[in-house]
Formats: structure tokens, sequence, C-alpha cells
């Protein structure tokens, strides 16, 4: 009796707790455009590139403009993380489980420097690794301003 009595108890509290989370998290945008409404000269980008959550908050990538998808970048992503890939021209939601830094891109736009980071928790775990992953192109280009970005909120 004493015994389902602690495992009702124990069910009780991990589903509060999980109710909790839930409640607190939040769902972020990014958005995927041909051209940034905010400077048209930046073209194939998302919109935040760089963009701090917390634990279990969730990003939808939107699709501005057609021809755009976001992948994670499987050699700079935490630990432990699940990759993911959505369809061309599709909006597609991300919820982030594991504390780091996320590297992600847009798959036929990444050598003209379609990419992005998500900083989730404790976002510096896998930091400088995802910083030394190797880029091409104008992926490597768009990285090195994004880096600075993130170590100025330092």
């Amino acid at each position: 009796m004493l015994r389902k009595l602690i495992t009702a108890s124990a069910v009780i509290i991990l589903t509060s707790a999980i109710s909790i989370t839930s409640v607190w998290a939040a769902t972020h945008e990014v958005f995927m455009y041909n051209k940034n409404p905010d400077n048209k000269k930046e073209r194939n980008v998302f919109v935040p590139a760089v963009l701090k959550i917390e634990l279990g908050d969730t990003v939808k990538f939107i699709s501005k403009s057609k021809g755009h998808n976001s992948q994670s970048d499987k050699k700079a992503i935490p630990e432990g993380a699940e990759n993911w890939k959505s369809k061309i021209g599709k909006d597609f939601e991300v919820t982030y489980t594991v504390d780091g830094t996320y590297s992600y891109y847009c798959t036929p736009h990444r050598g003209l420097g379609m990419v992005g980071l998500i900083l989730v928790g404790d976002y510096k775990v896998n930091y400088d690794d995802v910083k030394a992953s190797k880029q091409k192109g104008g992926a490597k280009k768009t990285f090195k301003k994004l880096y600075e970005q993130v170590d100025a909120m330092e």
C-alpha cells in the first residue's frame, strides 16, 4: 500500500513539473527571407540570425520567401541533441531540450551564408566547439559575424 502511494505521488509530482515547464516555455520565431526587410542588401538570411532562448522553448522557422529551409549542422549541436531538417518552403518547429549552442543553415543557401545560431540555456557548454567547427564560403564569413555578436553579449 505504501509503495503504491509513493509511486502515485511521484507520478503526480513529475506530471506537475512537466506541466509547469510547459506553461513557462515560449515560442520564438525565426524568419527565412530572400532579402532582409530591414536591410535589402542582405540576401538569403534568417532573421534573427542569433537567438537566445531558454531550455524547453520552441523556435518556429517561418518561410517568408520561397526556396528556404532550416537544417541543423549535425557537427555543431550539443551532444544528445536531435538533428532536424525542414522541407523547402515549409514552416517548421523545433523544441530545444538540451542546453547548448546550435548551428543551423538553409540547405540550398549555406554557401551563400544563410546560417544562424540558437543559444539555449547554458549555451556555453559547447559554444567553443561550435565556434571551432569548419565552415566554407559565405557560411564562414557569416558565422564570423555571428560569433562576434555572441561574444559581445557576454
